[in-house]
């Protein structure tokens, strides 16, 4: 019997290039129970091996994705920072590579981020050439993860990029402290629009609702990124299709992918 592919989201992204493929997992569809199933008593697509499910069900929620992919994902050891890999050099025989993006210029090599509540972004250039994938929470946006993703898909020849935003918590539910507004403002080329981007708590002094997507598209403009699709779905509100740690506690992780397509 052929496995059933669990439900995927594929992005709404006009200038994706048709020799490009992405996709981003949503909870539904895997073999895990409990706080990492499907919010619904069925079993969770959960694809994180440290979030503290069974190891056998990880593997096998990673073997139903596979079943939409050309190849195994590069996964990385995700640590909120900024390094970026070639994600040709990642793989079982390989040692883990600790990295919050990866980029590709091989076919059917597929970069993968993780992701429950931080932001997704992948990339490519609008010749298929090359493909990434950024994982992005606050620090790792705040400490440039895109712009270093960005220039590691050029100096690897991409040429003009286009980005999408992923499943990630929303701007009515990413609740911040000063000082991550401190902390995006202290680097600001436009301080306005940046601020722009946190509104304030109603009845919590020194609190704000920050508004990822809006950031990314900042940050993304400054590294001459304006083709930026996406950033639409809210993993926080959105139980019923994703995980969210901000929500949750412990829960699931989910995954954007993208890969270069072998030529036919």
């Amino acid at each position: 019997m052929a496995a059933v592919i669990p439900p995927m989201i594929i992005p709404d992204w006009p200038r994706l290039p048709a020799s490009v493929g992405a996709l981003a997992t949503t909870r539904r569809g895997g073999l895990s129970s409990g706080p990492y199933g499907d919010g619904s008593g069925r079993g969770g697509l959960n694809l994180g091996r440290h979030v503290g499910d069974v190891e056998a069900t990880v593997l096998a929620n990673r073997a139903l994705l596979a079943a939409s992919l050309p190849a195994q994902p590069a996964w990385i050891s995700q640590v909120h920072g900024v390094a970026v890999v070639d994600a040709a050099s990642v793989g079982p025989d390989q040692p883990v590579r600790v990295a919050d993006a990866s980029y590709a210029t091989t076919a059917s090599v597929v970069c993968a981020v993780m992701t429950a509540d931080c932001l997704p972004v992948l990339f490519a250039d609008l010749d298929g050439k090359v493909v990434g994938a950024a994982h992005a929470g606050w620090r790792g946006l705040a400490d440039g993860v895109l712009g270093a993703t960005v220039a590691a898909m050029r100096a690897a020849g991409a040429g003009d990029i286009t980005a999408w935003l992923g499943p990630a918590i929303g701007k009515h539910r990413f609740e911040v402290g000063v000082a991550v507004m401190e902390r995006f403002m202290m680097d600001a080329v436009e301080p306005q629009l940046v601020a722009a981007a946190f509104a304030a708590y109603p009845g919590r002094p020194g609190k704000y609702l920050a508004d990822m997507n809006a950031l990314a598209r900042l940050l993304l403009a400054h590294d001459g990124i304006d083709d930026v699709a996406g950033g639409n779905d809210c993993t926080a509100s959105d139980a019923g299709r994703f995980y969210s740690y901000r929500r949750d506690g412990v829960t699931g992780r989910l995954a954007s992918l993208i890969w270069r397509k072998a030529a036919q």
